[in-house]
């Protein structure tokens, strides 16, 4: 894999704002000829630099405006507490995302619901049921201050 030019980063930043921008308005952009630019797009796809393209969904409009933070307690590091812990909350539909922690949680899941009745259902239906847990901890979000997935680069 090869390390990134200043136009690989240009092309990554422009990409991380606008997945849907032709090849045309890329070049343009970044000042590039169109050939020269499929090419590093290209590239930088084969290589993984780019995992894939996908449509941001406004979580109101789906009807999932609360997001909940959830530091999860182990019961035991093992190796088989962690793998069936992480095997059975990937299986959890309204976890957007799961991190292995280090410091005083095992793993902080961001979780998203209609409001605190549903965060209760979803408690109750999967996140009480995750095995291996022996404490856990909610917060919820009051307002997103900022929030993006564009990485820097």
């Amino acid at each position: 894999m090869s390390d990134l030019d200043s136009i690989d980063r240009r092309i990554l930043d422009a990409l991380q704002r606008d997945g849907r921008m032709s090849n045309a308005d890329l070049s343009d952009k970044i000042n590039l000829s169109a050939s020269a630019c499929h090419r590093r797009v290209h590239r930088l796809e084969k290589e993984g630099w780019i995992r894939g393209y996908v449509a941001l969904v406004d979580p109101r409009k789906v009807g999932r405006p609360t997001t909940v933070f959830v530091e999860i307690t182990l019961s035991g590091q093992a190796d088989e507490v962690l793998d069936a812990f992480e095997r059975a909350v990937a299986r959890v539909p309204d976890v957007l995302e799961c991190h292995l922690m280090a410091g005083s949680a095992d793993y902080l899941l961001k979780v998203v619901a209609l409001d605190t009745e549903d965060f209760a259902r979803i408690h109750r239906r999967y996140l009480a049921t995750l095995p291996g847990v022996l404490q856990m901890q909610s917060s919820f979000a009051l307002r997103t201050v900022r929030q993006t997935t564009a990485l820097p680069v």
